[in-house]
């Protein structure tokens, strides 16, 4: 399956086909809002600012997989992301990204781009793959790497 075949839910319950970003660059994201990582989502948010306009799009999948840090509905997700973050990026429903019940999104990127030794799993928030203008899975970036570390490695496929 490529990428695009795949459908999600929005944080505000519509579902939607990947399809609609072919073509752009993804850096897909699993999220928490109670997390030390959580910060992330300001540089996020500026990294998305500065190359929407030229084809980038963050994909924001929010996990209560990895120390309760995302323990609240949908909707106070997206409240309090776009309240103390400023995240206009699309934000998706909460999602499994590891286990029998990991979104097939997630089995696919996992996949790809597998990690450290080549572990299948994601080890915690804040997960970032890159993907470019065809669907490829270019590369996994583990939590503690900053997007704003990796904006170099963005702008090169944009």
């Amino acid at each position: 399956m490529s990428i695009y075949d795949y459908k999600v839910r929005t944080v505000k319950g519509e579902s939607k086909s990947l399809h609609e970003y072919e073509g752009k660059v993804l850096l897909i994201v699993n999220t928490a809002s109670n997390c030390m990582f959580t910060p992330q989502y300001k540089e996020l948010q500026a990294l998305y600012a500065k190359y929407k306009d030229e084809g980038l799009e963050i994909l924001g999948f929010p996990t209560n997989q990895f120390g309760s840090g995302e323990k609240g509905p949908n909707e106070d997700i997206h409240s309090y992301c776009e309240i103390n973050f400023g995240v206009s990026f699309p934000l998706f429903e909460k999602t499994e990204v590891n286990g029998n019940n990991a979104h097939p999104l997630f089995q696919h990127l996992k996949q790809a781009a597998p990690g450290v030794l080549g572990s299948k799993s994601i080890k915690w928030n804040f997960t970032k793959f890159l993907v470019d203008r065809s669907g490829n899975v270019r590369k996994r970036f583990g939590s503690a790497e900053k997007p704003s570390q990796m904006e170099k490695e963005v702008a090169g496929l944009l």
